[in-house]
């Protein structure tokens, strides 16, 4: 059973990411930040919002190994971890920061609980 739940919370970040790999306009929007003038935004949300949990998703489901899957986790911990510290120091809207905040961390206990 942890098996197919492994590959299916990897199909959900791998989805996840796909929002900030090939929609990086929309990914902004639903997070709140704006583009300038410059087009770099955009390729960081290609970046750190998409391509890593593509690929790190990708490979976990690659690798089969529980440590692929644990990385996924820590991963997914550091962007919660975040998310909290942001509630501290800056403010952002409390309603999104519990929705993707505890999507984030919610996977990062499964990842970790399950394959640690």
């Amino acid at each position: 059973m942890i098996d197919i739940i492994n590959i299916v919370a990897a199909l959900l970040t791998i989805t996840f990411g796909l929002f900030g790999f090939l929609a990086p306009r929309y990914t902004a929007t639903a997070l709140d930040l704006a583009t300038t003038d410059s087009t770099m935004g955009l390729s960081e949300m290609r970046a750190s919002v998409g391509g890593l949990f593509v690929v790190a998703g990708l490979a976990a489901i690659w690798i089969n190994a529980p440590l692929g899957y644990a990385m996924i986790g820590f991963a997914f911990t550091g962007a919660a971890l975040g998310r909290a510290l942001s509630l501290l120091f800056d403010k952002p809207p409390v309603k999104k920061v519990l929705v993707f905040g505890g999507i984030e961390a919610a996977l990062a206990l499964w990842f970790l609980g399950a394959n640690l």
